[in-house]
């Protein structure tokens, strides 16, 4: 008995421990989601205004941009923007296995996380380049690798763009998402009909033309639309991990509870036993 109620408390002593890591982590991760989520909110005004304007150059050009050209696609680069660290449940697991959708034979990868580049090194896919991304990325750190999208895209090395990403909802909800960003959707540029579309091409001049706007405005919508994403994909990391934290704590005091009340049976258990052995001792003497 002695040796069972030594080794429960050893194991409620260890969960405890465990208890304080978890309830600490997720205190950072709460601290860090609040700004995150803030950044990625704050961002999708300016997103969708650029987009109006950019609806709004692409009614007026009268010529084409090579980042809209449609080309037959025999190879599609997928930039996958994951994580650094785990311990954020089921978010990067949700985010690759989305990849399973691409052709391995036509896709070459490009990594924004340690966990999306470890998984594409492990399931030995074809990885063009490797970055590395502050816990809270600048616009000008996110440009280099828009940047490289988009000179491969020129070059004619792919033919298409797509970018694997976790689309921040809420705190409780993320959703891995897909999206194409080369070549621009038609949509995105010159309007799908639709009232809001209509609107945002009205009453604007460009000077010196539209065309020339649009050559300017569209290399930098692209840098902000991936530079958004990532906003989008660490908001949503922060935000899973102190759930997945909140959660570990929750089920570790269970857990010591649960425990607490095996100690104290064993132990009122060894304690009649003890006495039972005595009354039968003293019993036995007369």
């Amino acid at each position: 008995m002695a040796a069972n109620t030594r080794d429960i408390r050893r194991r409620i002593k260890s969960i405890k421990n465990t208890a304080q890591i978890t309830k600490a982590m997720q205190m950072v991760a709460a601290a860090k989601m609040r700004k995150a989520q803030q950044a990625a909110l704050a961002g999708r005004p300016y997103a969708d205004l650029m987009s109006k304007v950019l609806r709004s150059v692409g009614e007026q050009s009268e010529q084409t941009h090579p980042l809209l050209e449609v080309r037959a696609v025999s190879r599609e680069l997928v930039l996958v923007i994951s994580t650094d660290k785990g311990l954020c449940g089921a978010l990067n697991t949700n985010l690759l296995r989305e990849l399973n959708r691409f052709e391995p034979a036509k896709t070459t990868y490009v990594a924004a996380g340690r966990k999306g580049a470890q998984y594409l090194a492990r399931t030995k896919q074809s990885i063009l380049a490797d970055f590395e991304l502050k816990d809270a990325p600048k616009f000008a750190e996110t440009k280099v690798i828009s940047k490289y999208c988009i000179e491969q895209f020129l070059a004619g090395a792919v033919d298409k763009v797509t970018v694997a990403y976790t689309h921040f909802v809420s705190t409780l909800t993320q959703t891995p998402t897909l999206r194409t960003i080369l070549p621009l959707p038609p949509a995105e540029v010159a309007g799908d009909g639709t009232p809001a579309a209509e609107d945002a091409g009205g009453g604007y001049l460009y000077e010196p033309s539209a065309e020339e706007v649009l050559g300017g405005l569209l290399p930098h919508y692209v840098h902000f639309q991936i530079y958004q994403m990532v906003l989008d994909s660490r908001a949503s990391e922060h935000s899973a991990r102190m759930v997945a934290m909140k959660s570990a704590t929750d089920n570790a005091k269970q857990l010591i509870k649960d425990l607490t009340l095996e100690y104290n049976k064993v132990r009122q258990a060894a304690i009649t036993t003890e006495i039972l052995e005595i009354a039968t001792a003293q019993m036995a003497m007369g």
